[in-house]
C-alpha cells in the first residue's frame, strides 16, 4: 500500500500540472475576452500581462483555498469510516477530481465552450467523496449549498450590474468613447466610478486580510461613513483624471477607456488568481501533503499551510494554458456571442435558437445604442468598444473579488459571461442581425453548465469507486478512459471547427480571430 500511495501522490502532482493548463485553456481565457474583443491589445500581449496579475493574486488565495480543500466534504470523517485506508481514500478523492476535470475542461475548451472550474470541482468532490466512502454524510451539504447559492447570486449580480452600468454610461457617452469633447465632459466621472469600485471591491474587500489594508479600514471606513468616503474618493479620482486629460489633450481622451479596460483586466486577473487558482491547485497539493505526513490523521494533514511558491508555480502553468489553440476558441466564441456585429460565426442547437427567437420577438425593435460595427486599420473587426470592455472587466473583477473576500470560490467563467451578455443587452446588440444565434448560443452555454455539473459528479463518483477498490488496475482503466475520451472529442471538435469556423469564412461573417492568433478568421 505504501508504494501505491507514493505513486498516487506523485501522479496527483502530474495531474495538477495538467489541470492547471486545462484551466488556462478555458476559465482563464475569460480574462482577456473584453480587452481583445475591443482590440485594445493583441491577444498574446494581453495573455502575458493578465498572467502576471494571476500569479500575483495567487498569494492572497488562502480563504478560498481552505474552502476548496476541506469545505466541500469532511476529510476527518475518512479516519472514522475507512480506518487504516483513510489516507488512500483521501488521495483517491483528490486524484479522481483531476481525472474527471482534465477531460471535461479539455472537451469544453475544444468546442469553444466556457465552463466553470469551480462548479466542476465542487460537484467532482461531492461525487468522489461519496464514491469512496459510500456515505452521504461525508459531504458538507450546507457548505455545498452555500457555494452554489454564491455562484447563482454572483451571476445575477454580474448581470444586473453590467446591464445597469452599461446602459447608464452608454446613455451619457453614446458611441463617442474616443471623441475629445464627449470624453472631456463625461470621461472623468465615468472612469472615476470604475476606478472607485475597483478600489473598493478589489483592495478593501479582496485584500481585507493584508495588514496595511486593515490599517486603512480602521483609520477611515470604520470611523466615517463608507458611502461618504467612496463619494469623496470618486470626486478626487474624477478630478485627477480630468486634470490628466487636460494635460494630455486628444491623445488622453482617445485612450482613456483603453486604460480603464486594461486596469479592469488586471484586476480581474488578480481576482482570478485569488479565486479559481486555489480551486485547481487544491486537490493535488492536498493529496501530496497527506502523503508527506503519514504520522498524522487525514483531517490534520489537510490543515497544513500551502506554500505561496507552489501557488506561483500553478499560476505560471495557467498562463501556459491561456496561450493554447483551444483557449483561442473559447475567446472567439465568447466575444462573438456579445459582438455588436450583425453577423457572427457561432453555433447553437436549433432548439436553443428557436427558444431565443421567442425572446427576440417579445420586444419591439429598438434603436441600437452601441457603436456601429467598425474595423481597425488592418481590417480586424472591433466587437466591443472600449467603454463596454471597461464595464465588462470592472464588473467581473468586482464581483469575483468580493466573493473571494468571503471565502466563496465563485466562477470566473459564469461572472464574465454574464457581464458580456448583460452589457450586450444594455447596448441592445441583440435587437438586430443574428440575435437568435447569439442568444441561442448563450442559452446553450448556460445549459451546458448544468450538464457539466452533473457529469462531473457522476463521473468522479465512478472513477473514485474504481480507483479506491481496484487500486493499480483502477488507475490504468481510468487513465486510459481519460485519454480515450479526450482523443475522441478532440477529433469531433476539430471537425466541428472545420465546418463552422473554416480558415477562410464567407465575406461579412464576423470572428474574433486575433492579429497574432493562428486561427485568424477575420
Amino acid at each position: 500500500m505504501d508504494s501505491l500511495i507514493t505513486f498516487a501522490a506523485f501522479f496527483g502532482l502530474a495531474l495538477l500540472v495538467w489541470d492547471c493548463v486545462e484551466v488556462g485553456r478555458n476559465d482563464a481565457a475569460n480574462l482577456v475576452n473584453a480587452v481583445f474583443g475591443a482590440r485594445v491589445m493583441k491577444r498574446r500581449r494581453a495573455v502575458w500581462l493578465a498572467g502576471l496579475a494571476v500569479v500575483v493574486g495567487a498569494v492572497f488565495s488562502s480563504a478560498v483555498m481552505e474552502t476548496a480543500r476541506k469545505g466541500v466534504f469532511t476529510p476527518g470523517m475518512l479516519d472514522e469510516l475507512l480506518g487504516d485506508m483513510s489516507r488512500w481514500g483521501a488521495i483517491t478523492i483528490y486524484i479522481s477530481v483531476y481525472l474527471v476535470d482534465t477531460v471535461l475542461l479539455y472537451t469544453y475548451s475544444a468546442f469553444g465552450m466556457p465552463v466553470s472550474t469551480t462548479a466542476t470541482l465542487v460537484f467532482s468532490l461531492v461525487g468522489a467523496a461519496v464514491g469512496v466512502s459510500g456515505a452521504m454524510d461525508i459531504v458538507s451539504w450546507d457548505k455545498v449549498g452555500t457555494i452554489l447559492i454564491a455562484i447563482v447570486v454572483s451571476i445575477i449580480l454580474s448581470g444586473i450590474s453590467g446591464f445597469l452600468a452599461q446602459r447608464a454610461f452608454r446613455g451619457a457617452i453614446r458611441d463617442k468613447a474616443e471623441d475629445h469633447e464627449t470624453v472631456m465632459l463625461h470621461g472623468p466621472w465615468v472612469a472615476g466610478i470604475i476606478f472607485t469600485w475597483l478600489f473598493w471591491f478589489l483592495v478593501m474587500k479582496g485584500l481585507h486580510s493584508v495588514p496595511i489594508v486593515q490599517l486603512i479600514k480602521k483609520q477611515t471606513f470604520e470611523i466615517y461613513n463608507t458611502y461618504a468616503i467612496l463619494l469623496v474618493a470618486w470626486a478626487i479620482l474624477a478630478t485627477i483624471i480630468y486634470m490628466i486629460l487636460k494635460i494630455l489633450g486628444e491623445r488622453g481622451t482617445k485612450y482613456l477607456f483603453h486604460s480603464t479596460a486594461i486596469v479592469g483586466m488586471l484586476c480581474m486577473a488578480f481576482a482570478f488568481g485569488q479565486n479559481d487558482l486555489a480551486n485547481c491547485a487544491s486537490p493535488g497539493l492536498s493529496a501530496f501533503y497527506i502523503y508527506g505526513h503519514p504520522d498524522v490523521s487525514v483531517g490534520a494533514a489537510t490543515k497544513i499551510d500551502i506554500s505561496k511558491w507552489l501557488l506561483f508555480f500553478c499560476g505560471s502553468l495557467i498562463v501556459i494554458g491561456m496561450t493554447t489553440k483551444n483557449a483561442q476558441r473559447v475567446t472567439r466564441a465568447e466575444v462573438n456571442t456579445g459582438s455588436q456585429f450583425d453577423q457572427v460565426a457561432l453555433w447553437a442547437p436549433q432548439w436553443c435558437r428557436s427558444l431565443a427567437s421567442l425572446f427576440v420577438k417579445k420586444h419591439d425593435p429598438e434603436i441600437v445604442i452601441a457603436p456601429d460595427p467598425s474595423t481597425t486599420e488592418t481590417g480586424k473587426r472591433i466587437h466591443y468598444d472600449t467603454l463596454r470592455a471597461s464595464v465588462i472587466m470592472a464588473v467581473s473583477a468586482s464581483v469575483i473579488a468580493f466573493a473571494s473576500s468571503k471565502g466563496y470560490p465563485v466562477s470566473t467563467t459564469y461572472v464574465a459571461f454574464a457581464a458580456v451578455v448583460a452589457t450586450g443587452w444594455g447596448d441592445r446588440v441583440f435587437d438586430r442581425g443574428d440575435a437568435d444565434l447569439k442568444l441561442g448560443r448563450a442559452i446553450w452555454v448556460v445549459t451546458s453548465w448544468f450538464i457539466a455539473g452533473f457529469l462531473a459528479m457522476f463521473a468522479a463518483g465512478v472513477v473514485a469507486f474504481l480507483v479506491y477498490r481496484l487500486t493499480w488496475l483502477g488507475f490504468v482503466v481510468c487513465t486510459l478512459a481519460n485519454l480515450g475520451t479526450r482523443y475522441y472529442f478532440k477529433r469531433r471538435a476539430d471537425r466541428h471547427e472545420a465546418t463552422y469556423h473554416p480558415k477562410r469564412p464567407k465575406p461579412g461573417v464576423a470572428s474574433a480571430g486575433g492579429d497574432d492568433d493562428p486561427e485568424d478568421h477575420d
